[in-house]
């Protein structure tokens, strides 16, 4: 799905009406960021396999060295070539390369998942089996019109610490948040948080280390990346968080 610039006039919803300042990392002078348990189950073994502190399976928890069964989420996705294109994504990257951060990103990750990125907006939909959306769900959908929506970056949250996240904050129509809207029509719990998951650290940033990407973090809180205006939603359904295995996606038109 290809994304295009909004009217500047779109009301977007604002911090105090999401839940991004209240899932920051909490960030500590003098003190480095370990990669959390959540972190080190479902995501440090696809990015650095060897690492001594993967959890490769946790007794109750489906991720086998990072893997599951197929899961079927909603989500909102995010084209590559507009995301290059944008001189800011280009600004933030450049400072991340040019960063001690550097060495602890996962950049092959980076690129194997540059057509895969989305922002989850109904997770957990179903689990092996594609969940039925019905005729009044899909009409409910394409009803809604194109959804504008920016991205904003960069975004370190107090779950799944170690992975990195441009935010996304949808228009806001006649007073409703529009992702709330669309968990409404399927029916699902309504959120306030949507995170594109773009960099993945590969082991623990020191204190040092910390404290610049806490810098970053606050100097980038403000800044826009990217507008979007959304026509479609995908249907994913993935057997790992990072959507590096076999996937499948249906096209959920929105107009």
């Amino acid at each position: 799905m290809e994304s295009s610039t909004r009217d500047s006039w779109t009301t977007l919803c604002a911090d105090h009406e999401l839940d991004y300042l209240a899932s920051r990392t909490p960030f500590e002078r003098g003190r480095g960021l370990a990669l959390d348990e959540s972190y080190r189950l479902a995501h440090l073994p696809l990015v650095a396999p060897d690492h001594p502190r993967v959890i490769a399976f946790r007794e109750g928890r489906y991720y086998r060295r990072g893997r599951h069964e197929r899961v079927y989420s909603l989500g909102m996705p995010v084209a590559d070539q507009p995301l290059r294109r944008s001189e800011a994504y280009g600004a933030l990257e450049a400072e991340l390369k040019a960063s001690v951060l550097a060495p602890k990103i996962a950049w092959d990750i980076v690129e194997l998942r540059r057509h895969k990125l989305h922002a989850t907006i109904c997770g957990s939909l179903s689990v092996g089996e594609p969940p039925s959306l019905d005729r009044k769900q899909r009409d409910a959908l394409r009803a809604l019109g194109p959804i504008s929506a920016e991205l904003r970056g960069l975004f370190s949250g107090n779950v799944n610490c170690g992975r990195l996240y441009l935010r996304v904050y949808p228009e806001k129509r006649d007073g409703m948040n529009m992702f709330r809207r669309i968990q409404q029509v399927l029916g699902r719990r309504e959120t306030l948080l949507y995170v594109v998951g773009v960099y993945n650290l590969v082991d623990d940033l020191d204190a040092a280390e910390a404290a610049i990407l806490s810098d970053l973090i606050a100097r980038w809180w403000d800044r826009p990346i990217l507008r979007l205006q959304l026509d479609a939603l995908w249907l994913l359904g993935a057997t790992d968080d990072l959507v590096l295995g076999p996937s499948t996606v249906e096209t959920i038109p929105l107009a």
